[in-house]
């Protein structure tokens, strides 16, 4: 059996190290455009700020390591056709220096095929984009760029308040630049958090020094050939460099090549990662996923997910068989002292998509109240009408992610606020509280839905 796969990030190399783990004689080729391979783009603004050493060190592997499982890795190489009817690709070596494909080309056929190509960062129609000292973020060789380009700049504007826009900014506040987060939205984290839980995170954001500006949109970036500044309808601010951190689009030309469905946001997957054409599957941030609160198509662009993901693409290609279940989007952050993370739906989407929800909040502590080094803690539960929690947000200076994973699990097997209220929990002075934040949140959304219930 020949397994073709496109794409050398997190869903391209976990397809390929499951498939061999099933099947010891598959023939499994891995093409990326790439330089590195088996690196978290996530981990790029945590070497800016100098809490992870070098860019070196967030390279899990090389392609080297992959030879020795039998797993074929070509790098810097572009795939410019795919036929799924002749089950065959063709790529092009990329010249390093001008990234412009090179030599003759070379074809490949398969049996199967995986279409990992994740997204590309998407750059803003607005004047200036092209400028020396605009940046975008999604390879190592873009944080190499930008870690130079900080070196002999002062300020710097970042586009762009998602996660990546966050932590970028925190980074290079830490390299000693001065820096400004710019929003369109009236908030920061708008996919993840509410505007009050927002709130809590941008204070923070505020009082580590960075300037952040919500609610406008960029005009134009300034400069003759580098970057000089930025200007907004009412305002303008010197610059030396701009990072656009504005998302990224699903990269879908390959798959639309071969002949795969779209959705309405990427490749379209039933739930073995298998796209229309049976024997072409897709995974990570070029497809779209299921929504486990609505039932609708959604994005999941997550490490986490990607993984997830190419371990069903891969039991499914080696004839074991499994199932992908729709997502509920987990995500946590630290920037600085301070993680943040959500999972399921925020009030506010909710909202705006016809929900009727109920919320229930806590401010509370990680440790015993009277335990040296414990932290505030604030945690949002968004419920149903009938109690069932539905999403979770939580901020602290620590035990953020363990509680999102829990709220995670609480909410896949739909439980309610008035069952959670009652679930027992863990208790030590040093690590928690008696009566766990969770708790009181589930407790305050009891108190509401019972208000609520008694007004109608």
């Amino acid at each position: 059996m020949k397994i073709v796969i496109i794409g050398g990030g997190a869903g391209g190399l976990s397809t390929a190290s499951n498939i061999r783990k099933l099947d010891k004689n598959a023939k499994i080729t891995v093409i990326t455009r790439d330089e590195n391979i088996a690196y978290s783009p996530c981990a790029i603004p945590y070497v800016l700020s100098g809490q992870v050493d070098h860019f070196k060190d967030i390279i899990m592997h090389q392609p080297e390591d992959y030879l020795e499982r039998d797993i074929e890795v070509i790098t810097r190489a572009e795939v410019f056709e795919v036929s799924s009817g002749e089950k065959t690709i063709k790529y092009n070596r990329i010249d390093p220096l001008s990234r412009i494909p090179s030599g003759e080309s070379v074809e490949l056929s398969y049996d199967y095929l995986v279409i990992a190509t994740g997204g590309a960062p998407i750059t803003p129609p607005i004047e200036g984009t092209d400028l020396e000292g605009v940046f975008k973020i999604r390879t190592i060789k873009d944080g190499e760029t930008i870690k130079k380009w900080a070196q002999k700049s002062k300020k710097v504007v970042v586009v762009g308040a998602g996660l990546i826009g966050l932590e970028m900014a925190f980074g290079l506040k830490k390299m000693g630049l001065d820096v400004t987060i710019n929003e369109m939205l009236p908030q920061i984290v708008p996919r993840s958090l509410d505007p009050s839980m927002a709130l809590i995170v941008q204070k923070y954001l505020e009082k580590e020094g960075i300037k952040v500006i919500l609610g406008k949109g960029m005009e134009k970036i300034t400069g003759k050939e580098r970057v000089e500044g930025v200007v907004y309808e009412d305002e303008s601010f010197e610059a030396d460099m701009v990072i656009m951190a504005t998302g990224v689009r699903p990269e879908t030309k390959l798959a639309k090549m071969a002949g795969c469905e779209l959705g309405r946001w990427a490749v379209k997957v039933n739930e073995k990662m298998q796209t229309s054409i049976p024997s072409v599957y897709a995974v990570g941030d070029c497809v779209e996923v299921v929504d486990a609160i609505t039932g609708h198509p959604t994005q999941s662009p997550l490490g986490s997910t990607a993984v997830r993901q190419a371990k069903i693409a891969a039991r499914n290609i080696a004839g074991a068989g499994a199932e992908f279940k729709p997502v509920l989007n987990a995500m946590v952050s630290k920037i600085g002292e301070l993680e943040f993370g959500s999972v399921g739906l925020t009030e506010s989407f909710a909202t705006q998509n016809g929900m009727e929800v109920i919320s229930g909040k806590s401010r509370a502590l990680t440790k015993a109240r009277y335990y040296p080094g414990a932290k505030r803690i604030d945690v949002m539960m968004v419920c149903n009408p009938r109690g069932r929690i539905i999403g979770c947000q939580i901020i602290a200076k620590e035990r953020v992610a363990e509680r999102v994973d829990t709220m995670a699990l609480a909410i896949a097997k739909n439980v309610t606020c008035q069952e959670l209220s009652t679930t027992e929990f863990s208790y030590a002075p040093p690590v928690s509280m008696v009566i766990d934040p969770i708790i009181l949140a589930a407790e305050a959304a009891c108190e509401k839905l019972k208000n609520s219930l008694k007004n109608k």
